[in-house]
């Protein structure tokens, strides 16, 4: 069935993704030239700098390759296992519900395929296309998120232990743990914290899970091999809330990258995604080394973007649309 690559016949399609323009300057480090601004309900008001072109790309579909030629979190940044909901009837559009019910099946889920000593989840976004056209509310909480059509990465050399210090205070009000932290602590206690940016380990994974009875067809999520990044393709990202600037890295195009997407995911199964490991090579030589180059076995990220639609419809003509949700654990430390 598969050729000598691993990979069968029909497992590798073209999709279509929004990359930043060559012409837009490299970045490790927040300068201020490439940015957005976001209200209250986190939406965009205005970006800056982000100067988008589009281009065709493989894109490998992992559930045709041997088991053995599958990515995986560790090394490539992204892993699918079978995990059945223990409540099928949780309300994903309940925040309430999600953080108290769910959070912590999130985070023994990551636990478990990590190998970690401690995880936990403290974050989460809804997103759908449907709802984002029709303004659609979560129960207590944002408004539902579009599907992101950029290639991007969650965190940067600066912002992931930024948030891992964060979540060793009190949540502020716009905080998803701010309904159930009421007694004035963090998430993660500071020693833990302290001795895991000392020359310790902790990484941050993305869970997302399909929240919809159907497969996904619609905008999937397509997900970079971190070995195939390079240092020089990464541009920081620059989030301005009112109390705070976060950061993701947005990608220039590299002929080299490797995408990779599950077709028709279900929701007894997930996609885990690294967003961060400082573990990683990337991370330990503060940009000057990708991935790629290194002797190790972990990855630091692993750039992400939903798919256009018009390759999946082919594929899957019967399949309706269907909504995701992300989860954010920090895990620390691994073996």
């Amino acid at each position: 069935m598969a050729s000598a690559s691993g990979t069968a016949n029909n497992a590798v399609r073209k999709g279509s993704f929004k990359y930043l323009k060559t012409s837009v300057s490299h970045s490790l480090y927040r300068n201020g030239k490439v940015l957005t601004r976001r209200d209250r309900k986190g939406n965009d008001a205005a970006w800056e700098g982000v100067d988008l072109e589009e281009r065709n790309m493989p894109v490998h579909d992992a559930r045709q390759l041997e088991e053995s030629d599958r990515p995986r979190l560790n090394s490539n940044g992204l892993e699918v296992v079978e995990s059945p909901l223990r409540n099928p009837n949780l309300n994903f559009l309940s925040q309430d519900e999600v953080i108290r019910a769910y959070y912590s099946d999130c985070a023994e889920i990551v636990q478990e395929v990590s190998g970690a000593a401690f995880v936990a989840a403290f974050d989460h976004n809804v997103r759908s296309a449907a709802g984002k056209n029709s303004k659609s509310r979560i129960k207590g909480g944002q408004h539902v998120q579009g599907p992101a059509h950029v290639v991007h990465g969650d965190y940067t050399l600066t912002s992931a232990p930024q948030r891992l210090r964060d979540l060793t205070r009190p949540p502020g009000p716009n905080d998803m743990l701010s309904m159930i932290l009421t007694d004035g602590r963090g998430l993660i206690d500071e020693v833990r914290a302290d001795r895991a940016l000392a020359g310790g380990r902790f990484a941050i994974i993305n869970l997302w899970r399909n929240i919809a009875h159907e497969p996904v067809v619609t905008h999937p999520l397509a997900v970079c091999d971190a070995q195939s990044v390079r240092p020089e393709d990464l541009v920081v990202f620059e989030i301005h809330y009112e109390d705070r600037i976060g950061e993701n890295y947005f990608a220039k195009h590299s002929d080299g990258h490797k995408w990779h997407f599950y077709s028709g995911l279900i929701r007894d199964e997930i996609l885990l995604i690294k967003q961060w490991d400082s573990d990683g090579l990337l991370a330990r030589s503060d940009g000057l080394k990708g991935d790629a180059t290194g002797t190790r076995e972990p990855c630091t990220f692993s750039f992400h973007s939903a798919l256009l639609t018009p390759l999946l419809r082919q594929m899957h003509p019967t399949a309706g649309v269907s909504k995701s949700v992300a989860w954010r654990s920090t895990i620390e430390p691994l073996p």
